[in-house]
């Protein structure tokens, strides 16, 4: 598949009325992306069968599209061929009712290039492509490292932005350059930087994608696309909700909803763990398909994990939540 498809409509969900704020462009992958972990078996190796039932599960509770292969899918650490037999056991377990935004960001140029060419050929709709980690390249190198990936394959491409995790900030006046490629459509916004991504969406067409949930609503309110989420692992339809508030004009429950889950988001993603390690402890203490996680990541606590169930449930248990 060469394009990225239109949002595709959740299976059992009504019709919902026009936004009362549309983003500033069509999303390019859907709107409640989940940047989805990848299941293991007890002993360590690919859990094909818990990815395509995690997988179905997280299109059937709302998500328009599925990342894998992230960060949050324990990319480091899964080789080449995993990579490219997740894809496709994701894809045979969703069909077309979701797009599929594979990782395929490292910090060596041509690896990214050869596991973007995978990406596609294993059925993915676009690559995520996170900045060099560690190497720092100057901004000049990191465009052209973008562009060659770019070049690459006839995927859209969604450019990672986590300075925080990489060292090196995709500023603003290179993201706009970087928009005038046709195959560079989308971005996954963790730079914190509010004010930069607000320049970058007024000047581009780019898709911003919050990958922080706790401006999801903030920068979808403002023209953003929507979010990829690791906290949508276990709250698929809690998180969409926010959206779909907005998206009928109902603001202030909006911001009620985004708020409600905000105890959940900050026990998963700030807790001094990786989002990873608290979204695998939570999904298996729910008997979800999960797993361990590969080294050097090291397994939640059970004091973590009570702490994460009894977060989950506080949210869950609230009626119109």
């Amino acid at each position: 598949m060469t394009t990225a498809r239109t949002t595709p409509p959740s299976p059992a969900a009504a019709p919902r009325p026009a936004p009362a704020v549309a983003p500033a462009v069509a999303p390019a992958f859907g709107r409640a992306l989940c940047a989805m972990i990848t299941p293991f078996t007890g002993s360590g190796a690919l859990d094909l069968d818990g990815a395509r039932r995690l997988a179905d599960r997280l299109v059937s509770a709302g998500c328009d599209g599925l990342v894998l292969s992230g960060t949050t899918g324990e990319s480091p650490t899964t080789s080449d061929a995993e990579k490219a037999e997740l894809v496709a056991a994701v894809r045979e377990a969703v069909g077309d009712r979701a797009s599929i935004v594979a990782g395929v960001g490292t910090s060596d140029t041509r690896h990214t290039v050869e596991l973007a060419r995978a990406a596609e050929k294993a059925g993915a709709d676009g690559v995520l492509v996170v900045s060099p980690y560690y190497s720092r390249p100057p901004q000049d190198a990191l465009e052209a490292h973008f562009r060659e990936v770019a070049d690459a394959s006839g995927l859209p491409v969604m450019l990672y932005d986590i300075p925080g995790r990489t060292g090196t900030r995709i500023e603003p006046d290179t993201m706009l350059r970087l928009a005038e490629h046709p195959r560079i459509v989308a971005v996954k916004d963790c730079s914190h930087d509010f004010l930069g991504a607000q320049k970058v969406l007024s000047r581009t067409g780019l898709a911003y994608y919050a990958g922080c949930e706790e401006h999801l609503l903030a920068l979808y309110a403002v023209g953003g696309a929507g979010y990829v989420s690791t906290v949508a692992n276990v709250v698929p339809d809690r998180l969409r909700s926010v959206l779909d508030a907005f998206d009928a004009g109902r603001t202030a429950e909006a911001a009620r909803l985004q708020q409600r889950a905000m105890e959940l988001v900050e026990s998963m993603m700030a807790s001094g763990l990786p989002g990873t390690v608290t979204a695998k402890g939570l999904l298996g203490d729910l008997r979800l398909p999960a797993g361990p996680v590969r080294a050097p990541l090291r397994p939640a606590d059970r004091e973590t994990v009570d702490g994460l169930r009894a977060a989950y449930e506080r949210l869950v248990a609230r009626p119109g939540s």
